[in-house]
């Protein structure tokens, strides 16, 4: 994969500096977090939001502050749609809270979490055959398990999920020899995510014959633009998943998702149900399953409730800056 642009305009180091740090806190746990973090900055084309979770170092971040700046300085491809079809995601909670969240979430079809650690494969078929109750079946469901099974058990358990006609599951195993494999062992469509958005070249999940779909995130990508060139080398139907930001990070996944030619699946955007708060008095909320393409401004009152020192983040957006700067930014 190509590193991303290197940014050396002036009044760039400035544009961090002023950056704006938030802290949101979740509904539910995710990821092993309780509370999303990042930092918005204001170029001329709007806001842009750099957000990498803790465990990632300058190199790996170097590409969100690619997207961060994408978002700020250029804007995005204009859209070829003005609505995405997104899906409720289900984290790893009991039964009832489940069918609560895909009751309230007003989607067709919901991505389930599957594989938590400190978890058993009850809890996870509990966990799906709630969500299929609620959302009925006509609807969807997907499973993503974050790369956390084995080949065993990753087959054993889309078989075992699988009564519950499952859409495809996401990520079953950690590299694409595993991902290989479990795709030649069952019926269900395999989906690649940490494959895509963690490889040193994310085209090879096509090569591989790894994958049935791809999952794109644009943080993790470098930007919109950066994407679209993986989506189109990997030649394969694209699902657009977020990464958990507020709305100012998820309008350019819904720009993603707006400018690909073909949009066969419900993308993981619907993220923002899973905030406390905001940075916006509008955030991108589903509309009878659906985003509406839109941008997003930020709210000075609603920004001011979640705002938190910012040094740390500041820090962060220079050394991301620096390894790229360093020709590292690939990694």
């Amino acid at each position: 994969m190509s590193t991303p642009p290197r940014f050396e305009e002036p009044g760039l180091a400035g544009e961090s500096a002023r950056g704006r740090a938030f802290a949101i806190g979740l509904r539910n746990r995710f990821r092993g977090i309780t509370v999303r973090e990042g930092l918005l900055v204001r170029g001329p084309a709007g806001w842009g939001e750099f957000s990498p979770f803790a465990e990632y170092g300058p190199r790996e971040a170097s590409r969100w502050w690619a997207a961060c700046h994408e978002a700020a300085h250029q804007g995005w491809p204009e859209p070829l749609r003005d609505r995405v079809p997104v899906n409720v995601t289900v984290p790893a909670v009991d039964p009832e809270r489940a069918s609560e969240i895909v009751s309230a979430g007003g989607c067709a079809t919901a991505k389930v979490k599957v594989a938590e650690k400190g978890q058993g494969w009850r809890e996870d078929v509990a966990r799906v055959e709630a969500v299929r109750a609620a959302i009925g079946p006509s609807g969807r469901v997907r499973v993503d398990a974050n790369g956390a099974w084995d080949v065993d058990t990753a087959v054993r358990m889309v078989r075992e999920l699988d009564r519950f006609d499952l859409e495809y599951v996401e990520q079953p195993c950690a590299t694409l020899e595993e991902l290989g494999e479990v795709r030649r062992r069952v019926d269900v469509p395999v989906a690649a995510d940490e494959s895509i958005r963690r490889a040193e070249d994310p085209m090879r999940v096509r090569a591989a014959e790894a994958a049935d779909i791809v999952v794109l995130k644009v943080q993790p990508l470098g930007g919109v633009r950066a994407a679209l060139r993986v989506a189109r080398a990997c030649g394969l139907p694209v699902v657009v998943s977020s990464a958990v930001e507020s709305s100012v990070g998820l309008a350019a996944g819904v720009a993603l998702a707006a400018a690909l030619p073909d949009l066969p699946y419900a993308c993981g955007l619907a993220t923002t149900q899973m905030l406390t708060a905001d940075v916006t008095t509008e955030p991108l909320l589903p509309e009878d399953g659906h985003l509406p393409v839109r941008p997003v401004r930020v709210d000075e009152e609603a920004l001011a409730g979640v705002e938190v020192d910012a040094a740390a983040w500041r820090a962060r957006a220079r050394a991301a800056r620096e390894a790229d700067a360093e020709g590292t930014g690939g990694s």
